[in-house]
């Protein structure tokens, strides 16, 4: 991710960028994100030119071409889940992760950079992370880098050109498809708050939609516990 900063006005158009080796890497919020020998990590950077709520839709695109990427490699389909907003599930462990950056000026962006990390190889010892959502696991198999990101940059590319084509209900449709706990109680929780309820669905704009006892909540951050 901070490769793709750093190089942002020297790319024109779409380009991977990936990390054999990583010293500072992050997920959401600051939080660590360990890089063991072997796994995966990489960043594909883009130019959008939609408004800011579409640009990061991209975040469901970059989940389906992860899960059609692992069901291609594997034969496993049934392995792997989706989890809101931006984790990919395997046997119910977290596998991989998803990281929005972008930057621009009054209302627009000019640079969307899509970091992705994998346990390719192996997983990091659940006492090394802080409190997760789920524990993780890692793929396993003689998945090489190289091999990982051709098949991530194909999946990604057929994506990204339906949702260029035909937006985001698709997208949102074949992710509905493959989501974790859908119809089940879950818990959301945010900085000042928490809701448990039944996970319903995700609307038009990407919103976690949680079925309490008293209300309809609509949540457009928060980490997913269950």
């Amino acid at each position: 991710m901070a490769e793709a900063t750093r190089r942002a006005s020297d790319i024109a158009g779409p380009t991977w960028i990936m990390a054999r080796h990583q010293t500072a890497s992050h997920g959401r919020c600051g939080r660590a994100w360990f890089h063991p020998n072997g796994n995966f990590a990489a960043t594909l950077v883009l130019r959008p030119t939609e408004p800011p709520q579409v640009v990061a839709l991209r975040s469901f695109v970059a989940a389906l071409a992860l899960f059609d990427s692992f069901a291609a490699l594997t034969g496993r389909p049934e392995a792997f889940a989706l989890k809101w907003p931006n984790d990919v599930l395997m046997h119910g462990g977290k596998l991989a992760g998803i990281l929005l950056e972008s930057s621009g000026a009054q209302g627009r962006l000019d640079m969307l950079a899509i970091g992705i990390g994998v346990n390719l190889a192996e997983a990091p010892e659940p006492a090394a992370l802080e409190p997760r959502a789920v524990a993780p696991v890692a793929l396993g198999g003689d998945i090489s880098q190289d091999d990982f990101l051709t098949e991530l940059a194909h999946h990604y590319a057929a994506w990204e050109a339906r949702f260029a084509t035909y937006g985001f209900p698709p997208v949102r449709d074949a992710w509905l498809a493959r989501a974790a706990r859908l119809g089940e109680v879950i818990t959301a929780r945010m900085p000042a708050r928490e809701v448990t309820g039944t996970f319903e669905d995700v609307d038009r704009d990407g919103n976690l939609i949680l079925r309490t006892a008293k209300s309809v909540e609509v949540i457009p951050a928060a980490d997913v516990y269950f």
